[in-house]
């Protein structure tokens, strides 16, 4: 019975020293191990066998996934002398290569970064104007990054990021910037408007050009048909004038002179050269009026 007790307690033992020396790490896990107090290695993912104490000890593991620290609203004073609440947020991860460190060079790496910050943030936006500030957040957020790496980088921390998330200006610079935005809106109101009013005269004065410019042509066009026309008259009158002899255009005067007649009226004016153009008229008259074979008659 005691030989069954004494394997009892050999068990227990053996059992319990196993789970205190095998170790299951996960992937973005690492554990740091001592032996006889003193550091020994970083170990890690899968199973890691650490011997029982003293001869080795699990000191801590190490969680190596990115993780975000919270600055509260923090009062800084600008350049100019303008007080400014802001609050941001840091992203970082233990480096795996110095993963160590966070654990030997600093007692709460999470507690210090974030008093670290606090006195960043001063420092950054006591160098930077106000407006420069409200305007250049994306300056501000990679200079505190760059800062706070640098100050990290000894407890074996990478500042991955560093994101503000509000700037509160004072109350009355608040006031002067709302006024300042409704002035800029009216502004651009009325540059808008303005540029509205000259886009439409600019395309009126280009339909009235145009209007201008159709009403020029048609009207170059129908002179030249009409200037066309009467060249084409002139050429065919001409063309009548070079076969009418003497004889027609005696006819053509009888003509006119009959239709001037059939009129109203009791007054007529005829030209001087009419009698001209009579006298072949009369010569036909005379010599029609001559007896046939007979020479011409002599007076006595």
């Amino acid at each position: 019975m005691e030989g069954l007790i004494a394997i009892g307690i050999v068990i227990v033992i053996v059992g319990y020293l196993l789970t205190r020396m095998i170790n299951i790490v996960n992937q973005y896990e690492r554990i740091v191990i001592f032996a006889f107090g003193r550091f020994d290695k970083v170990a890690g993912p899968g199973f890691v066998f650490v011997l029982p104490p003293p001869f080795q000890s699990v000191a801590r593991t190490i969680d190596l996934r990115e993780f975000v620290v919270e600055i509260p609203q923090q009062t800084c004073i600008t350049s100019d002398n303008a007080p400014i609440a802001v609050d941001f947020l840091i992203y970082q991860r233990v480096i795996e290569e110095q993963a160590k460190d966070s654990f030997l060079n600093i007692q709460n790496f999470r507690q210090a970064i974030n008093g670290i910050a606090q006195t960043t943030l001063r420092s950054v936006i006591g160098n930077i104007p106000l407006d420069d500030v409200l305007s250049k957040r994306e300056q501000i957020n990679e200079s505190l990054r760059v800062k706070l790496d640098e100050i990290t980088h000894r407890w074996g921390m990478k500042v991955t990021n560093v994101e503000i998330k509000e700037i509160v200006p004072p109350r009355d610079i608040q006031d002067a910037m709302n006024r300042q935005m409704s002035a800029e809106r009216n502004r651009r109101a009325a540059i808008l408007e303005a540029e509205g009013k000259k886009q439409s005269a600019i395309l009126v004065a280009e339909g009235d050009k145009q209007s201008n410019i159709l009403q020029a042509e048609g009207a170059k066009q129908a002179q030249a048909l009409r200037a066309e026309g009467f060249a084409v008259a002139l050429q065919k009158i001409n063309e009548a004038a070079i076969t009418a002899d003497a004889r027609t255009m005696t006819l053509q005067y009888l003509d006119a002179l009959r239709t001037i007649g059939t009129s109203a009226s009791t007054k007529f004016v005829i030209p001087t050269e009419f009698t001209t153009l009579l006298q072949p008229l009369i010569g036909m008259t005379q010599r029609a009026g001559e007896p046939a074979g007979n020479g011409p008659v002599t007076k006595t």
